[in-house]
This record gives C-alpha cells, sequence and structure tokens, in this order.
C-alpha cells in the first residue's frame, strides 16, 4: 500500500506492506525525535528523505544519496 505523509513541509511516499495506521504515527514522532537527538548519519539521512519503505516494526529510510539510506525501529 502506499501512502503519503507530510514532514518537514514536504510530502513523503510511505509504502506500507500492511495497512497499520499505527506505523505511521510512530513515524512521525521517531523521525522528530531522532532529528533532534540523532547522530548526524540519521540527521543527515531525515533531512534529504525521499521515501519511505515499512515493513513490519522497521522503516527504511531512502535519501537523495544512496549511501544515506537508512533502517531504524518503530517500536
Amino acid at each position: 500500500m502506499k501512502t503519503t505523509m507530510m514532514f518537514q513541509n514536504k510530502l513523503i511516499p510511505v509504502y506500507l506492506t500492511d495497512t497499520n495506521k499505527q506505523a505511521i504515527e510512530k513515524l512521525t514522532a521517531v523521525l522528530n525525535r531522532k532529528l533532534t537527538t540523532g547522530k548526524n548519519a540519521l540527521k543527515t539521512c531525515i533531512k534529504s528523505l525521499i521515501s519511505v519503505e515499512i515493513v513490519g516494526s522497521e522503516a527504511t529510510l531512502h535519501s537523495y544519496f544512496e549511501r544515506d539510506t537508512l533502517t531504524i525501529s518503530l517500536y
């Protein structure tokens, strides 16, 4: 399933394997928290975010540069 979310004044496509609405809410909370308290590599990835893929309890953050792509846990 594909949906979008508004993050940092950008529409980001989010790809889900199931229709878990809590996953998107958790993703938004985690991204906001990591943007302020995360390490530099994670902040760089979040700032250049182009799409997110959620599988189970993990979210793969895809950025403009392939080397910045990371996977984070939502729970």
